[in-house]
């Protein structure tokens, strides 16, 4: 098996403030959490902003500048910025801080689809913000557009112009037969780096032989030249990454999947979480990659070719 690389997702766009007081929202909140998961040993970080005045999902180039120098230089991780952004911005506010930084990797979510929050919204009383509540309940009928046209963009104006490899967020199988498309028009190249994501609902159920057949299929479509990851929400984080672990893929932690560090305790930190996937993929005898072999695996254009 390869050296296993452990994502760490910081922050995200989907958990709220009144969910956990641990949750970064400010500047120096994603900039402290981020270089400890580097420290604990995330080779690769990725990284959403939010408006530091109320935790809202924030595309702003100001919020992501207002951490992004300050762990570049504090670690060497990889930092991975997200072009998914949150499901109710447009494409053009989701790539604005991307196509001004200039990062060595970014996100890209394979499909559009339902991306229902609305159960989460019953196991909360008291809101710390008033667009916290309706963001979630209104996810009922929320569809996250990401269609061939706004794939194909972010292909060409983060990758083909910018240099930045990809993530490809994976959140069912049809979403493996549309990255084989774009590999069949040469807007990608191997090696691949395929998240595959369960628990979201609207997307593949978080089941163990759904992992098996999204790697069955990814093996047919893909060959060798490809890596796989998995990313499990809630309280499915651990079971199917350790699962992922002993298949010889590669893990994702942090507080935008999950924000528990075991059954009915909230996680500290993006670090506690780091820390135990870390025991526990070094149990199953794997070695952990730094983030210059990270970049080596993943044939990423160095840290010093960004623009912050």
């Amino acid at each position: 098996m390869s050296k296993i690389l452990i994502s760490c997702a910081i922050t995200g766009s989907i958990h709220t403030p009144s969910m956990s007081p641990h949750l970064p929202v400010t500047a120096d909140e994603i900039a402290a959490q981020s270089v400890e998961a580097a420290e604990a040993g995330a080779a690769i970080l990725h990284l959403h902003a939010r408006n530091p005045d109320t935790g809202r999902p924030s595309a702003s180039v100001d919020d992501f500048m207002g951490f992004l120098p300050r762990i570049k230089q504090s670690t060497d991780a990889v930092l991975n910025i997200s072009t998914g952004g949150s499901a109710i911005m447009s494409l053009d506010d989701r790539l604005a801080a991307p196509k001004r930084v200039e990062p060595e990797m970014c996100s890209l979510n394979m499909g559009t689809m339902n991306f229902a929050l609305y159960p989460a919204a019953d196991r909360i009383s008291e809101w710390r913000y008033d667009w916290e509540e309706p963001f979630l309940r209104n996810s009922d009928d929320l569809v996250f557009k990401n269609t061939p046209r706004d794939m194909a963009r972010i292909l060409t104006e983060m990758g083909t112009e910018r240099g930045a490899r990809f993530e490809f967020e994976c959140y069912d199988v049809g979403h493996l037969y549309m990255l084989r498309h774009f590999l069949d028009r040469d807007l990608v190249m191997g090696p691949l780096f395929i998240q595959f994501v369960f628990g979201v609902l609207g997307g593949i159920g978080p089941d163990p032989e759904n992992l098996t057949h999204l790697k069955v299929i990814a093996d047919k479509l893909f060959g060798q030249d490809y890596y796989f990851s998995v990313l499990a929400a809630g309280r499915h984080q651990m079971p199917l990454i350790t699962m992922a672990a002993a298949m010889g893929g590669h893990v994702r932690v942090g507080l935008e999947d999950s924000l528990m560090i075991s059954r009915g305790v909230l996680a500290k930190s993006n670090a506690e979480q780091v820390q135990k996937i870390r025991r526990i993929v070094e149990d199953l005898g794997r070695e952990v990659a730094s983030p210059a072999e990270a970049r080596d695996m993943l044939g990423l254009k160095g840290a010093d070719r960004t623009a912050f």
